[in-house]
């Protein structure tokens, strides 16, 4: 089962987060981690400081540190097996922000969907439906991203397109010396402008996010509802800024021939790599390229038209600390999100091609016992 509530993910690597933007804490529990890992927190602290906010004069100024702590499941440097719990505390609130419009319902929130759906919702920054949640899952993925490592797997991100201005090149080096988090040196100052111009009007741009997954063997990936790429394409759409992702060339193969879509194979693989790294929902070897569409952040200084709790009209302008463009810091949550869906991916190969390792020859010889004589265990 890919998840057993809203709030968790995984088959063989399973994770649940918990908490709220403005709550004491927001964090996460690992489950199904195999016991004597090395445990790198530092490593673990570097993708969180990646998407923590006030990183720059282009997000958020609101100043979280943004300090990880284990609770459980690891000893003296190493897994112990038992789940890992992790957990942020939330230090810089400002709960107030929101009382003047806690009645209101904020265009392009949840604020609407939660409160006809539960009866109750947080106002303070969103609750649960926060990005705030994602550090979570950057936490998880931290740790996914060190597992896929030892295997000779990496994964990394970067903003394709800001505002609408795309990029040509990808350099990688230069990819986290620039506040949006962009590949492309001749587009940087054009894209800075488009955001810095939408925070003057109080308002907000989008982007185009793209990570590469390198390094993965033939084999990941499962039919028919357990596709890699579907369940790629499930991770990311559940990050609540992100609105659309495609895979390869994704929506431009719908105005393709057949003849110049497909990616004529050879000897050591396909000679391009439109498909985006999957064939039929299993990974071919090739890089695994996914996209994800993020749209402008919806709390701006605007005045937008919305309704109150009781359908009445209004009007409202969402004041406080945000991101004048959420693309910069969706990077590392993409990452993670990647990260957790190919961890488990490979996990779920080991299970099948060696058998549950979560049994062992006592749970068999227990279960055998239990058998008519002479039938054999499925």
């Amino acid at each position: 089962m890919l998840f057993d509530s809203p709030s968790s993910f995984g088959r063989t690597f399973r994770i649940v987060t918990f908490g709220e933007s403005h709550g004491a804490a927001v964090g996460v529990v690992l489950d199904g981690v195999k016991p004597g890992l090395p445990f790198d927190l530092e490593a673990i602290q570097r993708e969180m400081d990646r998407r923590r906010p006030g990183q720059s004069d282009l997000v958020t100024p609101r100043s979280e540190a943004d300090r990880v702590q284990v609770l459980s499941g690891v000893f003296e440097g190493r897994t112990t097996g038992h789940p890992i719990a992790m957990v942020v505390f939330n230090e810089n609130q400002k709960s107030g922000d929101y009382q003047a419009i806690s009645q209101l319902f904020r265009p392009g929130h949840a604020d609407l969907t939660y409160d006809r759906k539960y009866g109750i919702r947080d106002p303070r920054g969103g609750g649960r439906s926060s990005g705030r949640e994602t550090l979570a899952r950057v936490a998880a993925g931290a740790w996914a991203k060190q597992q896929l490592a030892a295997l000779g797997v990496t994964v990394r991100g970067f903003n394709r397109e800001i505002a609408g201005i795309e990029g040509k090149t990808v350099d990688w080096a230069f990819v986290e010396k620039n506040p949006l988090r962009g590949a492309d040196p001749g587009t940087f100052e054009a894209q800075k402008a488009a955001v810095e111009a939408a925070r003057a009007d109080g308002d907000s741009v989008g982007g185009v996010c793209e990570v590469w997954i390198e390094g993965l063997p033939v084999g990941l990936g499962d039919p028919a509802f357990g596709k890699l790429d579907g369940l790629l394409a499930l991770a990311c759409m559940s990050i609540g800024a992100v609105k659309g992702v495609e895979l390869g060339a994704g929506f431009a193969s719908a105005r393709r021939r057949g003849s110049e879509n497909n990616d004529p194979l050879g000897p050591e693989g396909p000679l391009k790599n439109d498909a985006g790294g999957t064939l039929g929902g299993i990974s071919t070897g090739a890089t695994v390229v996914v996209r994800l569409a993020v749209k402008p952040t919806s709390s701006i200084a605007r005045t937008q038209k919305t309704i109150d709790r009781e359908g009445h009209a209004a009007d409202i302008s969402t004041h406080g600390r945000h991101d004048p463009c959420i693309a910069p810091r969706i990077v590392p949550v993409a990452e993670a999100m990647c990260a957790l869906v190919i961890y488990d991916a490979w996990l779920t190969q080991q299970d099948l091609k060696e058998g549950d390792p979560r049994l062992s020859e006592w749970d068999w010889a227990s279960i055998e016992a239990l058998l008519p004589q002479g039938q054999e265990p499925l």
